[in-house]
């Protein structure tokens, strides 16, 4: 229960003490005198209130605080993550600018806290959870408050001027007051005085309390379940069911045991993930020592070591480190997706902690804002015992999710735990998703429902118009009785005959092949990753037959589509194209250097420019061996490319670095770092040459260096940028490599000119680029090099299959807009031949343009699938997705081939998703592999995790996942295709055979006075649709296929039958429910017309309709079964069981059935009925000619439409069973590239120089990964470092 005195310190005054005590706190003003109003003869009456006031505000969040921590582990509900929407950068904030100038003029004055009621808490907040965003009051409400309060200041003469003005901007949920009573107090090494939740995390969908009622929610959703619910309650009113009290009920129990088993097994998957995930160890300080922890019992206030390559297991605060100045490396690709390190550094009050002993002597306290999911956002304060308060903000705070890289080791301290931490707090609880199937069946069902009540009503009425007509006439059937004359009665009794109409079985069936499929999609073996030892898995089976109706994949990039592995791969220099060989020795460029080629000399600038311009840190392992440490993957994979080569980076020191050339030691003095940034698109650094030089080494984009050259500079330019194009258009990521000397006067002269841009208090940032553009001239071309961003095995050729079958791909990944593009090329999900808008606007209003301008151009050009690439970044994307905007910019995006949204935050990953799924009404998959991805995996219709790469989040919060992207292509195409065209022919052939079946009894109504009488014998009505005809709908879900696996991956458009969903929409639906009502005329009338003359046996006996209702019952069954055959595709000989079998099944359950009675007290009409049925001609007479005549019909309309109406699908079907070349069937031409969409190319042809650059550098290839206004700039990190004196051990 939360302190009142620690988290719920009474709210602050305006002015804002950060250095220290409050005096206005203590009831004082700043000059050390009490305020007026304390002198007031109207003291006692303000206490008094204030009193009540508060013990009521401290009952109510002691409730809500209770309340609270008993569901702290089951994380946001779904509405409260809709509030979040789409996350920025905001732009950080220092502490020390809260108090202004007048911060004393304003503590001086009486606190307004103290005069005015305390807010009370929005519902549900407390300290333990704060998942509800602060926001302002609505003005309806402010404006009561404000009369009310008015008021009673008037009556106690407390009211006084205020200190705010109205239109005052609130703070963010995320803003933090160190005085507020909305914050979270951490005790350091001292017992927390507030019990937080633990560490444990869960994706599962239920638990053990919430399963019943959760799962009894999802069942009784199907309208199916509620019906056949209210038929067994009806059937227990004594004699209103014509059909028993318990063939219903029974059914029911079953199905819905079948369906909780299936489910109960489906998350135990899930919690074992979870605990994989909660039962990770980590080392936590107990009470001196480091002692080995499971993730799960880490909470709030732990102090925790966690060491290199590990996943940091909460939210921390970082202390301290194995880098100086407690810097540490953090790899954030799980969260965001971006391929760079970032940097983190803890304040420099904690830094020199190195020690466990030093950790000891900590006290104080961290006070912080309450958890919400603000990923860029964090503000508290450190108060050490007898020290002054510290600020911490962003830069000290290493997220769960968030990998710790190039560190030894990091000490943190819990500030956040569980379903507290911001990764958890941006994703949302497990979704009951249900398939488009499902919901099509539902309406359906619905619709059936309104069929059957018109039947009753119907039914009723003639029974009651039968019944006057022939009460007097017929006084010997009792006709004059109430429940014969009750319209009510006899509508429940027909409600509960025709119940049959909608097939109780269906679901148990549905469910049952459901789960067979997921095992199928289990044990694939073409889906088994043998590197990582991991399998395909269906987390869930009730959306298998999505899979083959996705129109939209939504891709992450990083770890999805590539391996996050950056390997230098080519470089051009002086004009000639290098390849790294096995060994330096090997290569051409170390042979030209030793024989003195004429290039020699710019061969050896160019493996040093490689070797000394960069910000990477090597560690020298005790085997001698190199590791190098970059926050750039791009800059390792440049240091590791001059390894190569024989140019080996191996020290640096704050002063120089030093490189091991050929053999030669050669040092270089750092003098300048010119940082990266997007917008300058190049690095450059100044050093002092071995021979005495001062020269200036520049990497960057082709543009930026080609436009700075000098004219002598230009040798190889031609030569370069057409190697350049070439590396491009293999995918390769490629910097342009310059040079150029700096003479000893020009150097200084312009030193003191960086010294004052650096130091400059307005326009800084402008001031040094103005200044880096001074000296990064008149450079000297030297080459280029090519980077390969390792694409996972087989992508380029799984997005051609997808995009083949009609899929559209769009990219959301929160890496830098270059990096993605130049994946877009590599993995050919954007061509050369592309038009690409790029929208990078920073306003409403310049969104709103642009939208607007490109739609226009493409409503007048009529196109509705253009070659064109979208791209967006997270900025732009948050205006486009506003109320006002949100329409044109899904119109402009669904006209594209192609779109990619660059530097997004998770939650507008899962806006996109959810636009586009709500909108379009279409099946939309998600797939990624970390936990950034798992808000748009559960938005999605479907979700898919790539395990093994990033962690397990994505994965757990999946409906599918695989080990690799290009097994997508056979879970779609293959498992997803059949899925579809298997569920499709189940539900439509239960649907059949049922209204074959009972619809009779409607006919046979008009014969029996309408009065209810079954035809049937009662258990074998049950048992039709648990026995004799269960197995066929089996063999159609497992094993029907219309084409093979290998001609669905060959030819990707078969695709489209299952997409388009051809095979089970409405039209369909009631064209298989009136061929049912056609087949039940016949089924019916044809053995009544045998059975007028009553004589069916050579000896002249009669018999009764049950024995006319066996002989029907005897036929439907044949005919059923072999409409099975007649829509089946793929015959195995299971198939064949099934469908032979079950008519054999009715004739044994005959035979055996006749003779129950008198043994058990059970059918005693059915006594001797196999002798009756089997021993007429008419039987076998009718056997042969009533299922033949009545799918004669069936026969001749399948022949035309084969014949005819022929679909690409049955023509590759009828050419594998020839056994032909399906190619010539797929040979007819088609171009994926219309007329129109050529027509626009000219659309686009008007653009800025700022577009036109923009897309050259990206036809060229560039792409460079740098963490940009990061914690500490890297002009800070390379003099920080000393890599000749030891680290510390952080023992």
């Amino acid at each position: 229960m939360a302190d009142s005195g620690k988290n719920n310190a009474p709210p602050a005054p305006t002015g804002r003490y950060l250095g220290g005590e409050n005096p206005a706190q203590n009831g004082y003003n700043g000059h050390g005198q009490r305020p007026a109003f304390h002198r007031n003869a109207n003291d006692d009456g303000y206490r008094l209130w204030s009193s009540v006031q508060s013990w009521m505000g401290d009952r109510i969040r002691r409730m809500r605080s209770e309340v609270m921590r008993r569901t702290a582990t089951t994380g946001p509900s779904r509405a409260e993550v809709g509030l979040a929407g789409g996350e920025d950068r905001p732009q950080r904030v220092d502490q020390g600018t809260q108090a202004g100038p007048n911060a004393d003029r304003e503590a001086a004055a009486p606190s307004e806290q103290h005069q005015q009621q305390p807010q009370p808490q929005a519902a549900g907040v407390t300290e333990t959870d704060a998942s509800i965003q602060h926001r302002r009051l609505s003005a309806t409400t402010t404006k009561d408050s404000k009369i009310s309060l008015k008021y009673l200041l008037s009556k106690t003469g407390l009211k006084r001027s205020k200190h705010k003005k109205d239109d005052e901007d609130f703070t963010s949920s995320a803003g933090y007051d160190p005085d507020d009573g909305q914050k979270r107090v951490i005790n350091l090494n001292a017992p927390q005085t507030t019990k937080y939740c633990n560490n444990r995390i869960t994706t599962a969908k239920y638990s053990f309390i919430s399963f019943l009622p959760a799962f009894l929610f999802e069942q009784f959703r199907r309208y199916s379940n509620c019906f056949f619910l209210l038929i067994a309650m009806l059937q227990q009113i004594p004699e209103v069911s014509p059909t028993g009290r318990y063939t219903t009920l029974v059914p029911l129990m079953f199905i819905l045991s079948v369906s909780a088993i299936k489910e109960i097994i489906e998350d135990i998957k899930r919690h074992r993930a979870d605990n994989e995930i909660n039962h990770r160890s980590i080392e936590r300080l107990d009470s001196g020592a480091w002692i080995t922890v499971r993730w799960s019992e880490l909470t709030v206030g732990d102090i925790i070591k966690v060491t290199i390559n590990t996943f940091f297991p909460a939210d921390l605060i970082l202390l301290s480190s194995s880098e100086p100045q407690a810097m540490c490396f953090i790899e954030t690709a799980n969260l965001d997706g971006e391929t760079n390190l970032k940097i983190r550094q803890g304040v420099t009050a904690t830094a020199g902690l190195l020690e466990t002993k030093d950790l000891l002597r900590l006290e104080g306290k961290v006070e912080c804002e309450l958890p919400n999911r603000h990923l860029y956002e964090f503000n508290g304060v450190l108060k050490e015992t007898g020290k002054p308060t510290v600020a911490l903000g962003n830069d000290q705070v290493l997220q769960r999710g968030a990998m710790l890289r190039n560190t030894a080791w990091i000490f943190g301290v819990v500030v956040y735990s569980g379903q507290e931490t911001k990764l958890m707090k941006n994703s949302t609880s497990a979704p009951l998703k249900r398939s488009t199937v499902d919901k099509l069946t539902n309406t359906q069902i619905l619709m059936l429902f309104m069929i059957l009540i018109s039947l009753c009503i119907t039914s009723g009425l003639c029974n009651l118009f039968w019944t006057r007509e022939h009460s007097d006439t017929d006084w010997y059937l009792g006709l004059n009785d109430f429940k014969s004359m009750s319209l009510g009665y006899n509508l429940l009794t027909f409600f509960i005959l025709y119940n049959n109409l909608i097939p109780i079985s269906l679901q148990v069936t549905l469910e049952l092949v459901r789960f067979l499929q997921a095992i199928f999609i289990n044990y694939d073996i073409e889906m088994y990753h043998q590197e990582s030892n991991t399998p395909a898995m269906a987390r869930t089976s009730n959306l298998n037959e999505e899979l083959g109706m996705v129109k939209y994949i939504f891709s992450d990039k990083t770890g999805t589509l590539t391996q996050n592995v950056m390997e230098f791969k080519k470089c051009s220099i002086a004009g000639h194209s290098y390849v790294p060989k096995r060994t330096p020795e090997e290569s051409l460029v170390v042979q030209n250097i030793l024989s003195r080629h004429p290039t020699a000399a710019v061969i050896e600038e160019f493996l040093v420019l490689l070797s000394v311009c960069h910000t990477v840190i090597p560690e020298r392992k005790d085997d001698g061996s190199i590791i190098y440490h970059a926050a750039s993957p791009d800059e390792r994979a440049l240091v590791e490319g001059a390894q190569k080569f024989g140019y080996i980076f191996d020290t640096r020191t704050p002063e120089y670095v030093e490189i091991n050339a050929l053999g030669e030691r050669k040092r270089y003095e750092v003098l300048n770092v010119l940082e990266f940034t997007s917008t300058r698109k190049r690095m450059s650094l100044i050093v002092r040459t071995p021979d005495n030089k001062i020269k200036l080494f520049c990497k960057g984009a082709d543009t930026v260096i080609y436009e700075r050259l000098a004219p002598q500079g230009q040798a190889f330019r031609d030569k370069t940028l057409r190697h350049l194009e070439e590396f491009a258009s293999d995918g390769l990521r490629t910097l342009c490599l310059a040079v150029t000397e700096i003479r000893p006067d020009v150097y200084e002269e312009w030193r003191q000119t960086f010294h004052k841009a650096s130091t400059a208090l307005q326009n800084r940032e402008s001031k040094l680029e103005d200044a880096a553009n001074l000296i990064e001239n008149n450079l000297r071309l030297l080459g280029a090099t090519a980077i390969e961003d390792r694409l996972q095995d087989g992508v380029p050729e799984t997005i051609a299959s997808l995009l083949d079958a009609g899929i559209f791909i769009w990219v959301l990944t929160g890496d830098k807009q270059e990096t993605a593009i130049n994946i877009g090329y590599s993995c050919r999900l954007i061509s050369h031949s592309m038009d690409i808008i790029i929208l990078n606007e920073e306003s409403l209003d310049a969104t709103r343009d642009v939208i607007q301008r490109h739609y226009g151009e493409f409503k007048s050009s009529m196109a509705k699938d253009a070659n064109v690439a979208l791209v967006i970044d997270g900025t732009t994307l948050k205006y486009a997705l506003s109320c006002d905007l949100r329409n044109d910019f899904q119109e402009l995006c669904l006209l594209c081939r192609v779109v990619i949204c660059c530097r997004v935050s998770p939650m507008q990953k899962a806006e996109v998703v959810e636009m586009v799924t709500l909108n379009t009404k279409a099946v939309t998959l998600a797939i990624g592999d970390g936990a950034n991805d798992v808000a748009m995996i559960q938005k999605a219709s479907v979700g898919i995790g790539i395990s093994g790469v990033e962690g397990l989040q994505a994965a757990c919060a999946s409906d599918y996942s695989i080990a690799q992207f290009r097994y997508l292509q056979r879970l779609l195409l293959v498992h997803g295709a059949w899925n579809y065209a298997r569920i499709s022919k189940l539900i439509l052939y239960s649907f059949y055979k049922n209204v074959c079946l009972y619809v009779i009894e409607l006919w046979f109504a008009v014969y029996s006075g309408w009065s209810g009488q079954i035809l049937f014998e009662r258990w074998t009505i049950g048992l039709y649709n648990v026995l004799f005809t269960a197995m066929p709908p089996f063999a159609m879900g497992l094993f029907e296929k219309f084409c093979t696996a290998d001609t669905m991956l060959r030819y990707p458009l078969l695709y489209k039958t299952s997409q388009k969903a051809k095979l089970f929409n409405v039209k369909v639906f009631w064209i298989w429910i009136f061929n049912a009502l056609l087949h039940s005329v016949f089924l019916f009338w044809l053995p009544l017309v045998a059975f007028t003359g009553e004589v069916i046996w050579s000896d002249g006996l009669t018999s009764d309709y049950l024995m006319m209702g066996n002989l029907v019952y005897t036929y439907v069954i044949v005919t059923v079964c072999l409409k099975a055959g007649l829509i089946t595709n793929s015959w195995t000989w299971l198939t064949h069981l099934a469908i032979w079998g079950s008519i054999v099944m009715w004739f044994v359950f005959l035979v055996i059935y006749s003779h129950v009675w008198p043994t058990f007290n059970l059918a005693s009409n059915f006594r001797g009925m196999d002798i009756q049925l089997l021993s007429t001609p008419v039987f076998y007479f009718g056997l042969f000619l009533v299922p033949i005549t009545t799918l004669l019909v069936d026969v001749i309309c399948k022949l035309i439409h084969n014949t005819v109406f022929k679909t690409l699908t049955e023509a590759v079907r009828e050419t594998e069973i020839r056994r032909s070349d399906v190619s010539e069937v797929m040979a007819e031409p088609r171009s994926s590239l219309t007329e129109t969409a050529r027509l626009l190319r000219n659309v686009f042809t008007r653009r800025s120089n700022t577009r036109v650059e923009t897309e050259l550098e990206l036809s060229h290839g560039y792409a460079f990964s740098q963490e940009e206004g990061g914690a500490v700039p890297q002009s800070i990190i390379i003099r920080a470092y000393d890599t000749n004196l030891p680290k510390p051990e952080g023992n």
